[in-house]
């Protein structure tokens, strides 16, 4: 399968600054491919060094297969951009500023902007300075999908958006991809990533800690451990076992921690005690994005 996007060891500092240090990601065509960090990883950063929007400090980005900055318009004319933050020219109308966004792809998207337009309830007629931040959101998903582009570049795209919108923006964002587009979602809502994305990197403080596909990143020995009635005796359980425990939290319903040691040795101690239950499920993909964060661990 062709790369749609491809990195290789992409650095951006700002002065002393750090952006991105050596991030090295592949995207192929046709993936959703999620990008999960807080504010401040460095997922911003290495969407605009994909757009060719700043320069690199070393390292090399391609966008269909074309060095992303020297090809920027080329490549920018097949790519559907969302910012973080929804910026527009105050006085226009969101009618004005959705043709201006497709004018300069030279096309006339008027027939594809109405229908998004009305599956977001998005008012045309409104000024950009009488808009909700919800709305300045409805108004940047209109100006990325109108133009069918092969590739949508969205980052943190759901943030403002009412559940109602979100899940209309989803359904939106589904039936591009069934339509053969390459979706890069930058997120740190961990449910977007686990619900759509087949693929998806972590990054940490600028760099890549992890990078594989959602089922594998869900796989993991890692267990969350909920036991009622023992209260009282859970500190002799925490004794005995030779692996460390994470996020434990007591209650006087019971014990609940996540646990990454042998089953065997801890259903062997546990059965030492008098306890009500045990509930030992998978954790969800925002514990196993936390277990990467706390321990930094590298790919």
């Amino acid at each position: 399968m062709a790369k749609c996007i491809e990195t290789a060891n992409l650095t951006k500092f700002y002065g002393k600054a750090r952006g991105i240090t050596d991030i090295n990601l592949t995207v192929e065509e046709g993936e959703i491919f999620g990008f999960i960090g807080p504010n401040g990883a460095g997922k911003s950063t290495t969407i605009r060094s994909l757009l060719g929007l700043i320069t690199p400090t070393s390292g090399m980005a391609r966008v269909f297969d074309m060095e992303a900055r020297s090809n920027r318009t080329k490549i920018l004319n097949d790519i559907g951009y969302m910012p973080s933050e929804a910026m527009f020219y105050n006085g226009m109308r969101v009618a004005e500023i959705i043709k201006y966004s497709a004018d300069l792809h030279k096309m006339d998207c008027s027939s594809e902007a109405n229908i998004l337009c009305d599956r977001l309830k998005l008012d045309v007629k409104k000024k950009v300075e009488e808009l909700s931040l919800g709305n300045r959101k409805k108004v940047s998903i209109v100006c990325a999908m109108q133009h069918n582009p092969k590739l949508y570049i969205l980052d943190e795209p759901t943030s403002g958006l009412d559940p109602l919108m979100q899940k209309e923006f989803f359904a939106l964002l589904e039936e591009k991809h069934t339509s053969g587009a390459t979706i890069f979602l930058s997120s740190h809502v961990l449910s977007e990533i686990q619900h759509y994305c087949t693929k998806a990197a972590i990054i940490r403080e600028g760099k890549i800690i992890v990078c594989d596909t959602v089922e594998a990143l869900s796989k993991t020995n890692t267990r969350r451990i909920h036991i009622t009635g023992a209260e009282k005796v859970y500190p002799n359980i925490i004794e005995q076992l030779s692996s460390p425990l994470e996020d434990l939290q007591t209650s006087n319903r019971g014990i609940e921690f996540l646990y990454t040691g042998d089953i065997n040795e801890l259903l062997h101690i546990i059965s030492q005690f008098t306890i009500q239950d045990i509930r030992i499920t998978e954790p969800d993909l925002e514990e196993i994005f936390m277990h990467y964060y706390v321990n930094g661990e590298e790919q």
